[in-house]
């Protein structure tokens, strides 16, 4: 019941075209009734008979009450016209509440998925911790396009009811006596096709679970493509996901089977009904069949005209069966009440003035006894930086996610200059946070979008600008199309570094006042490191800066360091504080250390060949970069390709700023390869 008012509800929403489709729907079964009710005059008239309707129903009296005053020769042509006229009435009708109905099916579709998008935007980040995508993107994609088809079941459904009834109106007319019988014969014809229509809910539920199964397990393989070349697991992926395709499509064929039996079989039983109640009308009216022979002729019309209408009725029956299973899915997937929201405040964020204060803050994931957080007291001045350390599952994570409000704390609170987070508007309050991490995400598009992501306002001067102080631009401007160059699906065509620079790039764009680093320089290699670290360093200038690092050289920089176990903060202070108390951090120091010396003693007997020849092919090919671009510009001037004097003094500069680079390259190679 639930579920039929997720169609009610969007269905009310177009009420016009709900009408319309009705109205047009309604109006095809009258021109057919009436066309149907003047073929049988005519047929007599062809066959020679005369056609007497005294005695007749009113009903055909007055179908054939506006040809009386017609001259009897022409009486038969202009019956023939009007039968025509109703035919062409009954399609046009047809063919334009077909149009109304699909156009109806087009925007419920659209209004279906653009409910669940907006939901997806706006639920809480435990939604997706508990759902799979593969769930989701069935849910939005097939399952919602199988319940908007759902509402134009029930629409033809509604369209042929009225038709029919409007025949049986007619049959009622004609004679109540064989109405009766031919309703007892119908309902039994009905209860034949129950059975299919049963087994139709039973398909669509397969179906729909088969089509689930397949999403799910596509979407997992692609994702984990890397995981499956690695393990040689092609074949095995592959039979897995074939057996899937084919039970879908067994599962479809089932289904479609049984709905193209709904149709013969009520044909087969309807027509056997027909031959019942001729034999039932010969019994009825045996003693007047000849004068009676128009009425009963025209029954059996009707009735005959009426059958498909009964077919069609129970082939709805069993589409509609066979789509509830998705109505019921799209009915719990739009549903808001059983889905985790973040609630907004009304205050607008402006700017922070003094500090972030974490107050007594506990936490325990929704629905899961373990608390993560217990009694996290600490204080984070404007200006600054607070390190965070400690081993993994400590709870470093959860802090930063909580600065941003993807979650709220279960008991204590989080206060901005005094005030509660859960006051501020959250998009105020998150477009002054950057947030740059370890699995950083970008999309599928060019470098220059990804970059103006946080601000698609940007100019390509401040694109430019954030990307040289982000240390990026240097490796944007090799790629083949620059800032336009299209970067794969989460950046796959860049390195770790490169897109950890990218992200940066974007949050200086976006040019927060509050920052968050989860990670953002580990699982980096030495080189990536330094230049990650240097644009970290100009991206924290002058901000408020919360920072979850492993590496030393990072922590060591902060104005606070908080070391947590176990979801508690058991020391917090200064680097040098920290290291006089020789408690937790000093231990995390000399694990540093120990950890960079035995790291540095193995390349220095094992990589140092392997070192100088990564540093040598670095080096050969800056210079040839470099020196390729200088003699480009010094073969234009030698050649006086360049007539425009202050060309030829920007291709002078040019000129001399690359030997300038060329010269810095050679020192920074001398530098990196003398043993120390």
């Amino acid at each position: 019941m639930s579920s039929n008012k997720l169609l009610l509800k969007y269905t009310l929403r177009y009420p016009k075209l709900v009408a319309l489709t009705i109205a047009l729907g309604f109006s095809g079964g009258l021109f057919n009734g009436v066309s149907t009710a003047l073929i049988v005059p005519i047929i007599l008239n062809l066959l020679g008979q005369k056609v007497d309707l005294t005695g007749a129903p009113p009903i055909l009296q007055q179908l054939m009450s506006p040809f009386d005053g017609v001259n009897e020769e022409f009486r038969l042509s202009a019956m023939g016209i009007a039968i025509l006229l109703a035919i062409v009435l009954k399609n046009f009708a047809n063919y334009a509440a077909t149009l109304v109905s699909s156009s109806l099916m087009r925007s419920l579709t659209a209004d279906m998925r653009e409910s669940g998008l907006k939901l997806l935007l706006e639920v809480d980040l435990d939604f997706y911790s508990k759902m799979r995508v593969g769930d989701i993107i069935n849910s939005l994609g097939g399952e919602v396009a199988r319940a908007a088809s759902a509402i134009g079941t029930i629409l033809r459904g509604v369209i042929i009811g009225i038709t029919a009834l409007f025949f049986i109106s007619i049959l009622i007319a004609i004679s109540w006596q064989l109405t009766i019988v031919s309703s007892i014969l119908l309902a039994l014809v009905g209860l034949v096709n129950q059975y299919s229509i049963g087994r139709s809910k039973y398909f669509g539920k397969m179906l729909s679970e088969m089509s689930k199964d397949y999403s799910i397990r596509v979407l997992e393989t692609l994702n984990g493509i890397r995981l499956v070349k690695a393990t040689t697991n092609e074949q095995s992926e592959f039979q897995r996901i074939i057996e899937l395709i084919r039970k879908r499509e067994q599962a479809d064929y089932q289904a479609q089977a049984n709905a193209a039996a709904v149709g013969p079989l009520s044909e087969v039983t309807g027509i056997i009904a027909i031959v019942a109640i001729v034999f039932l009308g010969r019994a009825f009216f045996a003693d007047k069949i000849e004068s009676i022979s128009t009425v009963l002729l025209t029954y059996l019309l009707v009735l005959f005209r009426l059958l498909p209408y009964i077919s069609q009725l129970n082939t709805t029956r069993s589409q509609f069966a066979s789509t509830s299973t998705s109505v019921d899915i799209a009915h719990e997937f739009l549903q808001r009440e059983n889905k985790p929201f973040m609630k907004n405040g009304d205050k607008p964020y402006k700017s922070l003035q003094k500090g972030i204060h974490f107050h007594h803050i506990s936490f325990a994931y929704p629905e899961r006894a373990e608390v993560v957080l217990k009694d996290i007291e600490m204080y984070l001045p404007h200006g600054t930086t607070l390190a965070l350390v400690g081993s993994s599952g400590a709870g470093k994570s959860t802090i930063a996610d909580l600065l941003p409000r993807f979650y709220d704390p279960s008991g204590g609170e989080i206060t901005i200059d005094g005030v509660d987070l859960r006051e501020f508007n959250l998009k105020t309050l998150r477009s002054q946070m950057g947030i740059v991490s370890q699995d950083t995400f970008l999309f599928d598009d060019s470098v220059r979008n990804n970059i103006r992501y946080a601000k698609p306002n940007a100019t390509e001067t401040e694109i430019i600008a954030a990307a040289k102080r982000s240390n990026a631009y240097e490796f944007i401007i090799r790629l083949p199309e620059g800032f336009d160059t299209l970067i794969g699906e989460r950046g796959v065509m860049l390195s770790g570094g490169q897109r950890q620079r990218l992200a940066i790039a974007r949050a200086l764009l976006q040019n927060p006042e509050i920052l968050i680093l989860d990670e953002a320089t580990s699982a980096l290699d030495t080189v990536s490191e330094r230049l990650v670290q240097e644009a970290i360093e100009e991206l924290s200038r002058d901000r408020t800066t919360l920072i979850i690092a492993h590496r030393l050289s990072t922590v060591k920089r902060a104005d606070q360091i908080a070391v947590l176990d176990q979801g508690e903060i058991v020391e917090i202070g200064t680097h040098e504080e920290l290291l006089a108390q020789e408690g937790y951090y000093a231990e995390f120091c000399e694990m540093q250390l120990s950890q960079s010396s035995s790291e540095g003693q193995d390349i220095n007997h094992h990589n140092t060949n392997k070192s100088l020849q990564e540093a040598q092919t670095r080096f050969s090919y800056e210079i040839r970069s470099r020196l390729t671009n200088m003699i480009g510009s010094l073969r234009l001037l030698a050649d006086n390709l360049v007539d425009n004097a202050q060309e030829q003094q920007e291709l002078l500069e040019e000129s001399y700023n690359a030997a300038i680079s060329i010269l810095d390259v050679v020192e920074s190679f001398e530098d990196s390869t003398k043993i120390k």
